[in-house]
């Protein structure tokens, strides 16, 4: 969950792109966002983080094990690591290796051949104070609280800032690890709770813990997550669709009784979101949902709460219809970007609204699966007041820049519009469902997405993903009368645009569908006083003059 969900607090956020002008962009943008020579040689297979979390003065110090397959020869491989955090030294084979930082990027030049095919690794040692979240998980870094008993209450969030934030990686969402072993050292009177399952526990002799967690799974570097506290523990055993599924509970002491209650919720998302996507995505890795100091992410099998324990979104509903406050958005939210954002994860940020706009639409999918179809419908358009227009969805590729936050909510009326479309409930099922399956743990791009749900529903959406993607008019339905009946066409859009629209003649008449372009067409022999487009499409209407 990258952006806010209230205006006040939007305006805080405004990519900077002014009346279509794009940002001045800098050679570290550059860097971070694109895939650099020095990251396209070698193809990451394994990481092995291990941590020392020091409360004393708030600051890190441990090591990355980078393990890699050469996909073709190089010598100098690009790692990065955030300021004010630095690399203290790099090996290869116990030979230390030369390292030249440039900004986050640190190039590490190579003694041994890097023979095609072959796997290698080195390993990186870091060290130093991380950046302080001023706004988790907004403005990211790590978060250091107290609980009521003033003890610690840790953790991290750093989606959009990059997990290079606080640990030494690869930070770039097109490469992914296969699975990764995460170490953790933290005082002895603390938990640490990170992704995976928990291997071990290592009591060591300075009064410290190491917690060993393992993934099985390819996970993205900004899923990778720290939460440290004085926590305790629950589970089940949810009889998902792929059998057992794992489920723990982490909650701080004085949260136990409302986190026992409100996390109930999570047996219903998981049946309801396994309905709509697929099996859930990381049966081998669990699920767990974590306290956090800070309102929540969806850190892959570790997905993070700060909700305060009552449904809506800090006690709002987003909607404004009263069915956002009948269940748990962060729950709901946070828990759908496993589908969306952990298995099918973008490559370029600039492609945000494929994690954000499908989990979007799985508020309404999961208000429908419980409450009906038309709940579901007036959620996701009760949500379209959060619509700002002022951008477009997709960002700018290879800078490391998201598009607007219309990923959310215009995304998802978007999404939702493409359902009536297709006009088969079953069929649109199949088509969520059979997404996760083709792009299963794997990172992708929009063409991907938009070729996938082209090929599937058999509909041309390309000017519909043009329209709502990549503008931010919204298509005005325009209507005359004329002598012999009424006309109609497309206006306040992209060339071509020729969506179909199911569309009341009069107040109280039946729906019938329209087939307007941006010629006018003409209904003959009707006599009408309004057109008025069905409120499940995202479009206007409006009635002008000869």
């Amino acid at each position: 969950m990258r952006f806010l969900h209230f205006p006040l607090l939007l305006l805080l956020l405004t990519p900077v792109v002014v009346k279509g002008q794009q940002a001045a962009f800098t050679h570290d943008d550059t860097l971070r966002g694109s895939i650099t020579p020095e990251r396209a040689w070698w193809d990451l297979t394994f990481y092995h983080l291990n941590v020392r979390v020091h409360t004393n003065d708030s600051t890190l110090s441990g090591s990355t094990t980078i393990r890699y397959r050469v996909l073709k020869p190089g010598r100098t491989m690009q790692v990065d690591l955030q300021r004010p955090l630095r690399v203290i030294s790099v090996e290869q084979d116990g030979k230390p290796l030369n390292v030249r930082q440039d900004g986050n990027a640190y190039f590490v030049t190579l003694i041994k051949d890097q023979k095609p095919g072959q796997t290698e690794s080195i390993r990186v040692v870091y060290a130093g104070k991380p950046r302080v979240a001023k706004r988790p998980p907004w403005d990211g870094g790590l978060v250091w609280s107290r609980d009521k008993r003033g003890e610690w209450f840790i953790a991290t969030a750093c989606q959009g800032l990059g997990a290079s934030a606080w640990w030494p990686c690869k930070d770039h969402m097109y490469d992914e690890p296969d699975s990764m072993a995460i170490s953790v050292t933290v005082p002895e009177n603390l938990m640490d709770v990170s992704n995976g399952q928990l291997r071990r526990v290592t009591t060591n002799t300075d009064h410290t813990r190491t917690f060993d967690w393992y993934v099985s799974n390819p996970i993205n570097n900004y899923g990778v997550n720290l939460n440290i506290g004085r926590y305790e523990h629950w589970s089940e055993t949810y009889a998902g669709a792929k059998g057992p599924l794992p489920v723990d509970y982490y909650a701080l002491t004085e949260h136990v009784d409302s986190a026992r209650t409100q996390f109930r919720q999570v047996p219903l998302m998981l049946k309801a979101f396994e309905h709509w996507f697929g099996p859930y995505p990381f049966y081998e890795d669990g699920y767990k949902l974590v306290d956090t100091p800070y309102l929540g992410m969806e850190h892959q099998s570790s997905v993070t709460y700060g909700n305060g324990f009552r449904n809506g979104y800090l006690g709002r509903d987003l909607s404004k219809t009263g069915w956002g406050l009948l269940w748990d958005f962060i729950i709901v939210h946070e828990s759908g970007h496993e589908w969306f954002a952990n298995n099918i994860t973008y490559k370029d940020v600039a492609d945000m609204w494929i994690h954000e706009s499908f989990t979007n639409y799985s508020e309404n999918l999961f208000t429908e699966y419980y409450y009906g179809k038309d709940a579901g419908a007036q959620y996701v358009i009760g949500c379209r007041a959060n619509i700002r227009n002022d951008s477009p969805i997709i960002g700018t590729y290879n800078v490391n820049q998201s598009g607007s936050v219309d990923m959310y909510y215009k995304g998802g009326n978007m999404l939702h519009m493409i359902r009536q479309l297709v006009g088969d409930d079953e069929r649109w099922r199949q088509i969520l469902r059979g997404m996760n399956k083709t792009f299963y743990h794997q990172t992708v791009t929009t063409s991907q997405i938009e070729q996938y749900m082209i090929r599937e529903t058999g509909k041309d959406l390309k000017p519909i993903f043009d329209q709502y993607l990549r503008d931010i008019r919204i298509p005005v339905l325009e209507y005359r009368t004329v002598a012999n009946g009424v006309q109609y066409r497309w206006a306040n859009c992209i060339a071509g645009f020729d969506m179909p629209v199911q569309v009341c003649l009069n107040e109280a008449g039946p729906f019938e569908s329209l087939n307007p372009t941006e010629r006018w067409q003409t209904l003959a022999n009707k006599k009408i006083t309004t057109l008025t487009p069905d409120a499940n499409y995202y479009v206007l209407s409006k009635r002008v003059s000869r």
